[in-house]
């Protein structure tokens, strides 16, 4: 027991401490894990920790993601990806594992070339939808492509344990290499499903009783969840909740793995049938905490069980090998983008986020060793280059996101020509997002006819179908603005969905165009020093009235009364404006504001400051 609760404080402590430094860096927290198991590696084989046995628990937590991935998307959505699943996905890993294997094919056997085709060409699931959800990057055009990849990769990983067996080369001793259901009866370390359930059947069994266990996940999922989560509800028991929500994962990840499916694949299709329930944000809520420590254990372990004695004899062949195939891959997935006809962002987002191996390649090579596919030297080697760009990835993903991102979007510009603007208006819009369309429609009713620009053409198609003249372009094109009458124009409401580009909206105007007021869209008070820095004459936090509204009704119907409540509110608005003026007074743009000792003490002064507003508003009503 001591042993145990001393690897969980070495592992947890690792992960706190270089996750809060990665954080602070910018590094993300995928390499953070990654960091905390290579510093900590020399302390676990002093208290005799084994990373392979906690890798495989903590693998648990890819299984989980798949689930909750699962979640978020429903069917008919994933019917639409079905292209790209299908097409994309078998492109990818057919293009990438015989090129791989062609190059190898050269200074070695052809089946051992094979076999490591198979398993580099694989991309690292936890790791990208890790990353891409932390970034905000998941449902964009690049992310589901890339997602709609990762899902194929983990549907191609059964076919790939079965083709092993076929590759094995002569154990020297006249004997057939063992197959795959003789190696798991044989209680042999391979990490393939277990078959025992399937692997004395006939084909056609195999076949249909596959089907009946993806059949029972579907209706488990569509009729028997809801009545049990149901009744669990009422008992009003959270944990009782958590513990049937981990059933049913691990239900599902156990009858995939004994009819011979991905445990993953099978936890996503129970996501995607629960996508459409009313208990699936409670599911998420419970579920996502566990997930994130496990992946987080999982990558501290790959970081960990990296053999760097190996890279101190070769470094040069080790890191040769992992940046030609972060580069090889690179290409082949540019390539697969202009077949498929993805641009501009997404295509450089598609191509950085797939370039590495994945935690799948440390299954594959385990069993390919097991069934005598890879001699040990090949396998150690090709192990420390998986391990090796799965630890580049979150470094690649900086660069793209620093350098290649913002170089792109600059040169990309707009997918079609910006509109002719035929008219000028005292009042221009810069976004029609919610925000915007709200603006436009009360300054219509007040008889004024803005000119409003937009860069989504699917918004503007919305809104031309509601009679509302929206024109394409980007306002930070150049051009642009002065078409719309920006020169003579009295207003500029900036309601751009992107804070960096309304900062540098803002920026730009009042540089060339002094005498225009301008009222921005803010995300939050950071954006609102931003935004006045940037010279906005008033920053509107897109939250602010309709959380303040609803603070007003909650005070209602605690029973104040409507004046009360109206009074109250209208005091708290007045009061957080003047901490916005004063707390701007002392923000620093370069200095995070809670290492800005002037403006913590501000913070706390208006905090104390508004808690004797309202005291003081309480005495008042009652004396009177």
């Amino acid at each position: 027991m001591e042993s145990f609760l001393l690897q969980a404080a070495i592992y947890l402590g690792a992960g706190v401490v270089a996750v809060l430094i990665a954080h602070r860096l910018g590094l993300g927290s995928v390499l953070g894990y990654l960091l905390a198991g290579i510093a900590i590696a020399p302390l676990l084989e002093l208290v005799g920790s084994h990373t392979e046995d906690v890798q495989h628990f903590a693998e648990f937590g890819v299984v989980i993601m798949m689930f909750l991935v699962g979640l978020e998307l429903q069917p008919r959505l994933l019917w639409d990806m079905r292209v790209r699943l299908i097409g994309l996905g078998g492109m990818q890993v057919a293009v990438t594992g015989l090129t791989l294997a062609g190059a190898l094919a050269l200074g070695m056997d052809w089946r051992v070339a094979i076999a490591l085709g198979m398993i580099l060409s694989l991309s690292s699931t936890a790791i990208v939808l890790q990353t891409l959800g932390e970034k905000g990057w998941l449902r964009s055009e690049g992310g589901q492509s890339a997602f709609s990849v990762l899902l194929f990769q983990d549907v191609a990983v059964i076919p790939m344990l079965a083709l092993m067996p076929l590759l094995a080369v002569s154990t020297g001793t006249g004997e057939m290499p063992m197959s795959s259901a003789q190696l798991l009866a044989e209680g042999a370390d391979a990490p393939a499903a277990d078959l025992s359930l399937i692997m004395h059947l006939p084909a056609w069994g195999q076949a249909l009783l596959t089907l009946g266990a993806v059949a029972l996940v579907i209706l488990v999922g569509r009729y028997l969840t809801r009545p049990v989560f149901r009744a669990i509800g009422r008992t009003g028991l959270h944990e009782i909740f958590f513990a049937a929500s981990l059933l049913l994962v691990i239900s599902t990840a156990l009858l995939m793995g004994w009819v011979g499916l991905s445990a993953a694949l099978g936890t996503f299709l129970a996501g995607v049938v629960l996508a459409d329930s009313e208990y699936r944000h409670e599911l998420v809520s419970v579920l996502e905490p566990f997930k994130g420590l496990l992946l987080g254990v999982f990558f501290i372990t790959v970081g960990a069980g990296m053999q760097f004695s190996l890279l101190a004899q070769t470094p040069g062949l080790i890191l040769g090998l992992v940046l030609a195939l972060i580069l090889v891959k690179g290409v082949i997935l540019w390539g697969l983008t202009l077949v498929f006809g993805i641009r501009g962002h997404a295509r450089w987002l598609f191509t950085f986020s797939l370039a590495q191996s994945g935690e799948f390649g440390f299954v594959l090579l385990t069993y390919a060793v097991g069934v005598q596919v890879l001699p040990d030297h090949i396998a150690n080697i090709t192990g420390l280059v998986v391990a090796l760009s799965m630890m580049a990835t979150p470094l690649v993903m900086i660069v793209f996101e620093r350098w290649v991102s913002p170089h792109v979007s600059a040169r990309s510009g707009p997918s079609r020509p910006a509109d002719l603007i035929d008219e000028a208006a005292p009042v221009i819009i810069a976004g029609m997002g919610r925000f915007g369309q709200i603006v436009q429609r009360l300054l219509v009713m007040d008889g004024h006819r803005p000119v409003v620009l937009d860069n989504s053409p699917a918004h503007i198609e919305v809104m031309r179908k509601f009679g509302i003249q929206v024109y394409y372009g980007d306002a930070l094109r150049p051009g642009l603005l002065e078409a719309a009458g920006i020169a003579k124009a009295r207003l500029l409401i900036v309601a751009t969905d992107s804070q960096d580009r309304a900062v540098e909206l803002v920026q730009h105007v009042k540089q060339r165009f002094p005498h225009v007021r301008i009222i921005a869209r803010a995300a939050s008070r950071e954006h609102v020093y931003q935004l006045r820095a940037a010279g906005a004459d008033s920053a509107i936090r897109e939250l602010f009235g309709s959380s303040l509204e609803a603070g007003r009704q909650a005070l209602e119907f605690l029973g104040r009364s409507p004046s009360q409540a109206e009074r109250k509110t209208r005091a708290f608005a007045e009061h957080d404006e003047e901490s916005l003026r004063q707390l701007f007074e002392v923000w620093d743009a370069d200095t995070d504001v809670f290492d800005n000792t002037a403006y913590m003490e501000k913070a706390h002064s208006r905090v104390v400051s508004l808690a004797e507003l309202m005291a003081d508003d309480a005495e008042e009503r009652l004396e009177s």
